[in-house]
């Protein structure tokens, strides 16, 4: 069974390196994370990888632009629907395993190669997913970051 969308962060934090910092920044963050994986229908995706665990990207060229290229990751419902995606699962070095969607999220906004990562919803559709950008959730933590920093720069009002 897949753990709940807070089980989820809550295991982010806990296997986060405890450097004070990192634990923190994941709790800070949460709320975007959670608000983003909650629009998603799963609590876990199937993503093609390496023995090694490393990802398996996707090089997409813009339709009518050429030269414009994007990075993506897929991520399908359940083990079958990977099998009808890009990536050569008969292929004894690549396997596909369930991530927790916040990890998958969490993940993405780290990784400076991959342009975004697209979550295949209705099991059996590999043709129609929604894409999160990674620029978009960064821009997301960005602002989730700046409300809870205290303004510095503030004049106490008895300066006069």
């Amino acid at each position: 069974m897949p753990l709940d969308l807070d089980a989820q962060l809550q295991e982010l934090i806990n296997d986060a390196p405890q450097d004070g910092v990192t634990p923190a920044l994941i709790e800070a963050i949460a709320p975007v994370l959670k608000q983003l994986a909650f629009q998603l229908r799963h609590l876990e995706y199937y993503i093609a990888q390496t023995l090694e665990q490393n990802w398996a990207v996707t090089m997409l060229n813009h339709e009518t632009q050429s030269g414009l290229q994007k990075q993506i990751i897929y991520a399908f419902p359940n083990l079958k629907d990977v099998s009808a995606g890009p990536y050569p699962m008969k292929d004894p070095q690549m396997i596909a395993l369930p991530i927790p969607v916040i990890h998958i999220l969490f993940q993405i906004v780290a990784m400076d190669t991959v342009d975004s990562v697209v979550f295949f919803e209705v099991p059996g559709n590999t043709m129609v997913g929604t894409e999160v950008k990674r620029e978009d959730l960064q821009a997301l933590i960005q602002t989730q970051l700046m409300q809870q920093i205290p303004p510095s720069n503030t004049v106490p009002s008895d300066i006069a």
